[in-house]
Order: structure tokens, then C-alpha cells, then sequence
């Protein structure tokens, strides 16, 4: 069994696990078919995390799959009951890669919320808004990274709040899991921000930061 399972080998994935593994959480790493880039994902890591495919058991209490929303979508209605009970962790940002305009999700929605309808686990938001480079470190400029966390389920949130904090990093809890439309909007927002070569200050390694008055 795993603390949690990391769904994909990409960049945010690599953030995610890598702040697990320093908060000392045990890993399962899930590649989408490749056990061999799996267990070199893995070897990065130190080696220490268990590896498998997709569609391979899920041993992890919380689920945290770093992929697009769709095949985030397609996660849950793969592992249908198995995820009953389990922290499942949005971390996308389900942007309208036809447009780069707008977020590709019904009005008055978010990500997290279609997901939540389509899942038995415990869906809760959070690091959309953190970017994969910025993950690895856990700061930027020497400034700890703020983790936006919003979720329905105050046992799930606390969870997920517990990973952040153990990881290094600053929870902080924005809300129900509807205040995820505005943590998509803002992730939205950072996106853009970095694609524009135009601010070259900020290319994929910024951070949004909360700074309370005292």
C-alpha cells in the first residue's frame, strides 16, 4: 500500500511526487502504459516510489492524477468503484485549447465540480494554481509556495492540507469545492501570464503568493 497514488510521468507529475517524497509519504507512480518509463520516472525519484500502469490497482489513500482534464475524466470512469472513499486531487486547469480564451467547462462550473459528479471518491482542488518547475524546489525566489486547497469533504481537505504543510509548502483553504471556479480562473490567469513572451519575468517559474498583514 502507498500514501498516495501520482498518476502520469510528466512535469507535474514529477513536481508532486517529489514534494511527497520529501514530506515522507510512501509513492505509487501510474504510467499511462510504459511500465519502463514508470520505473525510470521512479529511478529520478530515488527510487523508492512503486511503479505500475494505468489500469494496474490504485494503492494510494489520496489519488492525485497529473493530466489533462479530459483524461482526468476518463480516470474516473476507468477505476469507477475503486475510488470510492479515496481523496482524488483536481489539479487541472481545463483550458480551451481551441481558443486559449477561456476555461472549457460549463457556466457556473469548474473542473473539479464535473468531476465530483462523476466520481465516488472525495474530490478536492489544489495545485492548479503551482507551477511544475516551482514544485520541484517548493519555493520561489527563496519564498515558500501557497497551495490553494477547496474542496466539500473537511476530512479530504485536511489531508491534502496535512501533504502540503509535511511537503514544505503553505495550505491554504479557500473554501467549498464551488471556490474552485475561482482557483481555475486564477490558474487561468497564471497561464497566461507565463505564455506571453512579453513578461519574461514570468515563464513557468512564478508563483501566486498570499501575504497576510502580520
Amino acid at each position: 500500500m502507498s500514501d498516495i497514488t501520482i498518476i502520469g510521468t510528466g512535469n507535474m507529475a514529477r513536481g508532486i511526487a517529489s514534494r511527497a517524497l520529501a514530506a515522507g509519504r510512501s509513492v505509487q507512480v501510474l504510467a499511462h502504459a510504459d511500465r519502463a518509463k514508470a520505473e525510470a520516472f521512479a529511478a529520478e525519484l530515488g527510487g523508492s516510489a512503486a511503479v505500475g500502469v494505468l489500469g494496474d490497482e490504485i494503492t494510494g489513500a489520496i489519488v492525485i492524477p497529473a493530466v489533462y482534464f479530459e483524461a482526468s475524466k476518463s480516470i474516473t470512469e476507468r477505476y469507477g468503484a475503486a475510488l470510492r472513499g479515496r481523496v482524488y486531487v483536481d489539479i487541472t486547469n481545463p483550458v480551451d485549447f481551441s481558443t486559449f480564451d477561456g476555461l472549457a467547462v460549463p457556466e457556473g462550473s469548474s473542473a473539479a465540480e464535473e468531476l465530483q459528479k462523476s466520481t465516488l471518491a472525495r474530490v478536492v482542488k489544489a495545485f492548479n494554481t503551482t507551477f511544475a518547475a516551482t514544485l520541484q524546489a517548493g519555493k520561489v525566489s527563496g519564498t515558500q509556495l501557497d497551495v490553494l486547497i477547496a474542496g466539500d469533504d473537511e476530512d479530504a481537505v485536511r489531508a491534502v492540507s496535512e501533504l502540503a504543510q509535511a511537503a514544505g509548502l503553505k495550505p491554504i483553504v479557500v473554501g467549498p469545492l464551488r471556490r474552485a471556479r475561482q482557483l481555475e480562473q486564477a490558474g487561468f490567469l497564471n497561464i497566461l501570464l507565463s505564455a506571453n513572451e512579453a513578461a519574461p519575468e514570468f515563464q513557468w517559474d512564478s508563483a501566486l503568493k498570499f501575504i497576510p498583514a502580520s
